[in-house]
């Protein structure tokens, strides 16, 4: 019988539809591959680009020379711009503002043809590091009410370059989906004085089941509401609001934990396309009469890293209802990403 399942951080229902069970191999099928005859992104075309914004090079490399790790640059067409005054006003029933904010891709490798499952756990900490420090620098910014970082990997998924690399838009308000989580943790904390994530945490790894690894500093797991087939969470055992915070062992740790999880997927989906989001605390800006918002949140919000691979397609039930319904109970997608076989699978 199908299960219908409530997410208390999403609030938001799930059917898990259990009788289809669909195992790995039912979502096994030909990618669409992205072709470009020259990629910008590639070692030697750094002036098909904007000039960088931060990068890591070596001691005393030229910015925008092509001796670099990872380099962070504008969009060349920004959903966003970063010039200008927000001026806010209503139209009727309406509101509207300027299109303010920031748009930056971070490139991953100089490396065309490497993914990142394909990068060294070191070179996952560089790109790490670049996410820390931009976000560092743009929540500085007191017009930007959040900064959201995210990765399309694949055609499938909404990437239009095949060259490694993720995405920043910081933004003048804070998306819908951020204000529920950051909602659904306040009232939590206010009912029980504890972090819901953390409780969520604790349950998960009371049961086990849903578990795909735990390495003692950083834990994944199927999230029990899963919207979608092989969906994941990743936290940090240790309670923490803002991942900018994190040193750097602590990068370094969340690097091998990143590179062991995509190699799982690949492994077991035969590099599936996915989306990968860092949920984040926002900026911790004063805003003008409401001196206690969002207050608490270091004490009730715990960031976190969802990664959805994309197996199943969005349909008119799911746009009418905001149900979503997943094929493949989380139970079971965690047991064969804990038993895959990545002894032969780019470490």
């Amino acid at each position: 019988m199908s299960e219908l399942r409530w997410d208390p951080l999403k609030k938001s229902w799930v059917i898990i539809t259990s009788e289809q069970g669909r195992r790995p191999r039912d979502f096994i099928q030909p990618r669409e591959r992205i072709t470009m005859e020259a990629c910008p992104f590639c070692r030697g075309r750094e002036e098909k680009t904007p000039p960088e914004v931060f990068a890591i090079r070596p001691q005393g490399s030229i910015p925008d020379g092509p001796d670099w790790k990872v380099r962070v640059i504008p969009n060349k067409y920004p959903a966003l711009r970063i010039e200008g005054n927000l001026e806010k006003r209503g139209k009727g029933l309406y509101d509207t503002m300027n299109g303010i904010g920031a748009h930056e891709i971070i490139v991953e490798t100089p490396d065309h043809d490497r993914s990142m499952s394909e990068l060294s756990a070191a070179q996952i900490t560089d790109v790490l590091r670049a996410y820390r420090a931009r976000l560092l620098d743009l929540r500085r910014d007191p017009r930007f009410r959040y900064v959201f970082i995210f990765k399309n990997h694949g055609a499938e998924a909404g990437s239009t370059i095949a060259h490694s690399h993720s995405q920043l838009i910081a933004l003048p308000v804070t998306p819908p989906h951020v204000a529920t989580e950051l909602t659904a943790c306040r009232e939590y904390y206010e009912r029980k004085e504890r972090c819901l994530l953390c409780d969520i945490l604790h349950q998960e790894l009371a049961d086990g089941v849903r578990i795909v690894r735990d390495d003692g500093d950083f834990v994944v797991f199927a999230p029990y509401a899963s919207a979608f087939p092989f969906e994941l969470r990743l936290l940090t055992r240790r309670h923490g609001h803002d991942f900018a915070l994190l040193g750097d062992r602590d990068l370094a740790a969340l690097a091998d934990a990143l590179k062991d999880t995509l190699v799982r997927l690949r492994s077991v989906l035969r590099d599936p396309p996915f989306n990968f989001v860092l949920h984040n605390a926002p900026p911790m800006h004063l805003r003008l009469g409401k001196p206690g918002y969002w207050g608490s949140i270091p004490y009730d919000y715990h960031w976190h890293i969802e990664l959805i691979p994309r197996l199943t397609k969005i349909a008119g039930f799911e746009w009418g209802t905001g149900f979503y319904m997943n094929p493949t109970p989380p139970e079971d997608a965690a047991r064969f990403l804990r038993e895959a076989d990545t002894s032969g699978v780019f470490r």
